[in-house]
């Protein structure tokens, strides 16, 4: 099968899920329970793809300018810097590791 139906079919898809969201009753998503739910899994399907995209080259694990730009960030939102700044304090500090030969 060539790379185009693949392509396709992942379009399908996507919008087939989509399209599903939309046949959830409304009294369903107003329950708290289920407020309570997706937030959670938000908040845990970003954490898993910031750990990946800082942590992994490939299917290697690597320590490289992207931890400390991520170390920067996580500081930044402790001490409730607003959220240009946190981007802006990773973006430094990745600027910084790489420029002293860290990444």
């Amino acid at each position: 099968m060539s790379l185009w139906f693949w392509i396709l079919a992942a379009c399908v898809i996507s919008y087939a899920t989509k399209f599903a969201g939309y046949l959830v009753p409304a009294k369903w998503m107003k329950n708290e329970r289920m407020s309570r739910i997706a937030a959670t899994m938000t908040i845990g399907l970003l954490a898993s793809l910031t750990v990946v995209n800082a942590f992994s080259t490939g299917q290697q694990l690597t320590l490289d300018a992207r931890v400390g730009a991520l170390l920067a960030a996580a500081i930044a939102l402790v001490l409730r810097a607003p959220f240009l700044v946190v981007v802006i304090a990773g973006a430094a500090a990745a600027a910084l590791l790489r420029l002293a030969g860290w990444g």
